[in-house]
């Protein structure tokens, strides 16, 4: 076996409220605002897929098992927890390109795919999907980007199935002697895509002269309720933590038409965005229950329509995660392993990789108006990146939210909860 040197691949997974968009680059040089820095594209020139529609179900279903792991591993306490599984997953789709051997396959079973080019086909065909929701009145926006350490010899077919199956192109950077240029660079990027609502996606120390690779998936998100709530009806009331303590919060208050389910120990209610093709499903558990993640597309198809006269707290929270050791548990050491992980795939060099850690950020802010959503998942890889109503529902206890697609169902964001004051 080879000596491993430490070098880095990060993959960033952003997701956000904005206009979905990400296309390969061109060559050439792109200066930034301050003009200290200089990109160089050194993109692919594939042009993206078209993409297959028949091929979205199974990239939903992987979306929804991905998230599920995570979930049971993340929300183990009582706080306040989100993550957006899509975003997760396309930054782990994008870095599966570029592993082999047990890496590869170990990956591919956590996003539950057959084929890297079964998982690229679903997910570059759900992104377009997704792409077509935006509208004059909803911003969604989700961009693919690579950055790369200069004078590395990419491996020219990694760079064309980036482009072809998610429209990412490559940035030259100098993580060796420029590290902290480098870094900004990658922050300031994701800043743009996400409106500044994910500002340092790469925290100090989080690269270093040994990365390599940096992948960035942004997902922005920002949308009005179809029918707005009334501030004026907006009062305080009580909160049940799940400590048995009770808060003080802003409920919002509407008697609406509303998407309305119930099963074992929940309730949900489905909230539409304007134009009606994206939502945000409440999920309420009963007093004393928990709900199962693994429920969530039988939850999100139960719903029928309906009135519901509803109580639900205002909210803005973010939260950062680093999922090494949640991915690793998950099933897929191998790839953080610096004495075992290939991805050889990605360079022409023999300087071989190793995944340092998986970087997950969320800010989801929901008040009368609408919600507006950002997230961002860097992995970095080391060279070793007036209605008759039905039902009264009043969320005044933990509860789960999603914002998701109506058509399939497509967890953007998935969320807890526990204190809407945090």
């Amino acid at each position: 076996m080879l000596s491993r040197r430490a070098f880095s691949l990060a993959t960033l997974a952003v997701a956000g409220a904005g206009l979905l968009a990400g296309c390969a680059g061109s060559p050439g040089e792109e200066g930034t605002p301050d003009g200290t820095t200089k990109l160089r594209l050194v993109s692919s020139d594939a042009e993206r897929d078209p993409g297959d529609a028949a091929a979205v179900p199974a990239a939903v279903a992987s979306v929804h098992a991905l998230g599920a792991g995570l979930w049971r591993l993340l929300a183990t306490g009582d706080d306040n927890v989100a993550l957006s599984p899509y975003s997760v997953a396309v930054a782990l789709g994008m870095t599966v390109n570029g592993a082999a051997g047990t890496t590869r396959s170990e990956m591919l079973d956590v996003l539950v795919a057959g084929t890297a080019a079964d998982l690229n086909a679903g997910l570059n065909a759900l992104t377009q999907h997704i792409e077509s929701l935006a509208g004059r009145q909803v911003a969604l926006d989700a961009a693919n980007q690579l950055f790369g350490q200069q004078d590395v010899p990419w491996e020219p077919a990694f760079l064309d199935t980036l482009a072809r199956s998610y429209g990412a192109g490559m940035r030259t950077v100098d993580f060796v002697h420029a590290t902290e240029a480098a870094r900004k660079a990658v922050n300031r990027w994701t800043a743009d895509r996400t409106h500044d609502r994910i500002e340092e996606i790469l925290p100090p120390d989080s690269v270093s002269a040994m990365t390599r690779l940096v992948l960035v998936n942004t997902l922005y998100f920002k949308a009005p309720w179809l029918e707005p709530f009334e501030r004026t009806l907006t009062t305080d009331g009580d909160f049940h933590r799940a400590d048995g303590t009770v808060v003080q919060v802003p409920m919002m208050r509407a008697t609406i038409g509303a998407a309305v389910g119930t099963g074992d120990g929940w309730t949900s209610v489905r909230l539409p965005y304007a134009d009606n093709a994206l939502a945000m499903t409440v999920v309420l558990p009963d007093p004393g229950r928990e709900v199962d993640v693994d429920a969530l597309p039988a939850i999100l198809a139960a719903a029928e329509p309906g009135s519901v006269e509803l109580s639900v707290p205002r909210w803005t929270f973010r939260t950062a995660k680093a999922l090494k050791d949640p991915l690793s548990a998950l099933g897929m050491p191998t790839a953080f392993d610096e004495a075992a992980a290939d991805f050889t795939q990605m360079t022409e060099s023999d300087d071989p990789l190793v995944i340092d850690d998986v970087l997950h950020q969320v800010f989801v802010a929901v008040d009368e108006d609408g919600t507006e959503a950002a997230a961002a998942t860097a992995v970095v890889v080391r060279a070793s990146s007036a209605l008759v109503v039905d039902r009264t529902v009043t969320v005044d206890r933990p509860f789960l939210f999603v914002i998701h697609d109506v058509e399939h169902g497509t967890p953007l964001f998935v969320g807890r909860v526990a204190d809407p004051r945090s």
